[in-house]
This record gives structure tokens, C-alpha cells and sequence, in this order.
């Protein structure tokens, strides 16, 4: 019988393994930390030696290091705060003898992550509540997943990271596109002017401009992109898993035929044109869609006393407890036409 805590235990993972997952958060630390002396370079020998600038080197000085410790402060949580466990006593019913049967009797791999409210993970042997995964390198179910990330500590971003990763990214941003505007300003100074200035200064400041830039472009659409899905109150399983609507369906209606489809409709059972449906009606339907305003509060939990401190400092702490969500009012009527569609062109396969 496994843990039913979703948590892979310490002893099963042996020494190698546990510090070879530390790598990629401290390659992260790396490029963060890489462009500071450089950048300390021209701050020290464009702003103050060259151009006579005290209060410009203190301000650049404060904003760099203010975004610096806020990349910090997020990484930080993400790293080391649960990102969403299973609540142990959950009030779910285990599974019935012939769904697990049924579970036995199947091959998919996706079959073992059924999300659908109330239903239960075989995996830990626990309940699983809705928006809830798997994540098979945890080894645990974690509370409205939305990615596992090796640069974060080889962890998932969930329930209670996402607000801090989100964070983390948007410091990202911040910090990478302005060292690359104060360092292109000196090195445009130094083509300029180039007698000015030693020879060494031009070279730091155009190594941070291309720094800059390469990871605003790389870091900058992914923030986009989770702009969007917070907007929309997606997870990235969510939204690019286009059959994941299928555990949300109501129950299909009677087919004249008889019944083909289970009930709900697996994905292996779909023919194209159903396939096809399905993908056209994931771009439309959003079940968890509550508002643009409402999305945002439910990530970032503003609202509380001093919750706009949290926000500003790490990213803030969702207000739901990660078992239930408010869904979208029309989604129902959206996926009751889907599932008649569905049984339609079952009928009608031609």
C-alpha cells in the first residue's frame, strides 16, 4: 500500500539522485548572480568616474538589487514552500470494485490521472479533489498542477507556488530588460565617445545588453503566456490538454443506436470527427472562467490585510483551499450541447 500523503518518500530516492535534482536551481542562481560584477563595472565607471553621476549610480544601484531580491524572495518560496498536498481525511469515497477493475483492464498512461471531482488517484491510494494531478517525478498528487519545473528545485508549481513562480518570472523580466537598458546606454556612450571611457567598460556593458535582452525575449513570452492563463484561470495542463474537457461533461443523452461511448467518453474511443470537436470546443469552453477580476484574485488572494505586501514581495497566497473552484455559469450549457454532439456523430458516424 503507498503513502496516502503523496509524498515520495526521502528513502526511496537515493544520494545521487536527491543532489543531482539541486543542479538545475543552482544553475538558475548562477545566471541570475552571473551579470552582477559586470554590471557593478559600469555602474562604478560610466555613472561615477565618467559621468559625475552619484544619485544615477544610487538609483540604478537600488532598482538593480530591488529586483535582484525580489528574483530571490520568489525563487525562494518556490523552492521551498509545499506546492499543494493532498489533504489527508479527504471526504471522497474510495473506488468501487468494478472501477477498479476497470482502471486494472486499461493501458493509457492518462487513465491514472483522472482529475474529475471526487475521483481518486491509484497511483497514491488517495482522493484526488478537482484540478488536482499526478505528477509521476514527485511521486505525489499536488493541488491544482499546473507544471513541474527542474529550475525551481526540481519541484512542481501548484496551488501554492504558482503565485510566487509567477512572481519569479515577472522579476525575471524586470531585472534582465533594465541591467540591459543601463548597459546599452553606456555602451552607446562609449561608440559615442570612446576616449572617455576605457577600453574594457564597452565590453561589459555590450556582454550585458545581449545578456539582458536574450533573457527577456526567452523569460518574456512564457510570462506572457501565463499572464493569459491566469486571465483565463487556465493551468498549463489545462490548456494544452485539449480532452481534459471530457472529464467535465454532464451525462451523455441516450444515443438511438446504442450507446458506444462510455459515460464519460474516454479519448481513445473518439473517432476524428469527434476528435476534431473536442479541440474546436477546448478553445471555447473555459469551466473554471469567473471574470477577469475574479481569476486574478483567486492566484494572488488580494483583498486580506497587508495582502498587497505579500503580492509585491513574493507573489501573495491564493485564498482557496484547492479542493473546490467556482466555475464558469455557462460552461455547463457549453459542455451539455458538446456531449450531445458527441452522441450525435456516434449515431451519425458518416
Amino acid at each position: 500500500m503507498r503513502r496516502t500523503d503523496g509524498f515520495t518518500s526521502g528513502a526511496s530516492l537515493s544520494l545521487m539522485e536527491r543532489m543531482l535534482r539541486f543542479i538545475p536551481i543552482c544553475f538558475t542562481v548562477f545566471l541570475i548572480l552571473l551579470p552582477h560584477p559586470s554590471l557593478l563595472i559600469i555602474l562604478v565607471r560610466y555613472h561615477l568616474q565618467v559621468r559625475n553621476a552619484p544619485f544615477s549610480f544610487v538609483v540604478h544601484l537600488f532598482f538593480t538589487y530591488t529586483f535582484t531580491f525580489l528574483v530571490f524572495s520568489s525563487l525562494f518560496v518556490c523552492a521551498s514552500r509545499d506546492p499543494g498536498a493532498v489533504p489527508l481525511g479527504e471526504d471522497c469515497a474510495e473506488p468501487s470494485e468494478e472501477v477498479e477493475l476497470r482502471h486494472a483492464l486499461m493501458t493509457s498512461e492518462t487513465d491514472d490521472d483522472d482529475d474529475s471531482p471526487g475521483n481518486w488517484c491509484f497511483t497514491c491510494q488517495a482522493p484526488k479533489p478537482e484540478r488536482t494531478h499526478h505528477c509521476s517525478q514527485c511521486g505525489r498528487c499536488v493541488l491544482k498542477m499546473d507544471h513541474h519545473c527542474p529550475w525551481i528545485g526540481s519541484k512542481c508549481v501548484g496551488l501554492r507556488t504558482y503565485p510566487a513562480f509567477l512572481h519569479f518570472l515577472c522579476s525575471v523580466c524586470l531585472l534582465s530588460l533594465y541591467v540591459a537598458c543601463i548597459s546599452l546606454s553606456a555602451f552607446l556612450y562609449a561608440l559615442n565617445d570612446p576616449s572617455s571611457i576605457d577600453e574594457y567598460t564597452p565590453v561589459h556593458a555590450l556582454f550585458l545588453s545581449g545578456y539582458g535582452f536574450i533573457f527577456t525575449l526567452v523569460v518574456g513570452p512564457f510570462f506572457a503566456y501565463h499572464i493569459y492563463l491566469v486571465s483565463t484561470n487556465q493551468t498549463t495542463i489545462e490548456s494544452g490538454w485539449s480532452f481534459i474537457l471530457l472529464r467535465h461533461l454532464p451525462p451523455l443523452p441516450p444515443s438511438p443506436t446504442g450507446q458506444r461511448l462510455s459515460n464519460p467518453p474516454l479519448e481513445h474511443e473518439l473517432t476524428h470527427r469527434q476528435r476534431i470537436l473536442v479541440r474546436r470546443a477546448h478553445g471555447a469552453i473555459r469551466v473554471y472562467d469567473v471574470g477577469l477580476r475574479r481569476n486574478w484574485a483567486q492566484v494572488l488572494g488580494w483583498g486580506g490585510k497587508n495582502s498587497w505586501i505579500r503580492i509585491l514581495a513574493y507573489g501573495g497566497d491564493g485564498p482557496d483551499d484547492g479542493r473546490s473552484f467556482p466555475r464558469n455559469p455557462r460552461s455547463d450549457e457549453m459542455l451539455a450541447r458538446l456531449a450531445t454532439e458527441l452522441v450525435r456523430i456516434d449515431s451519425n458516424p458518416r
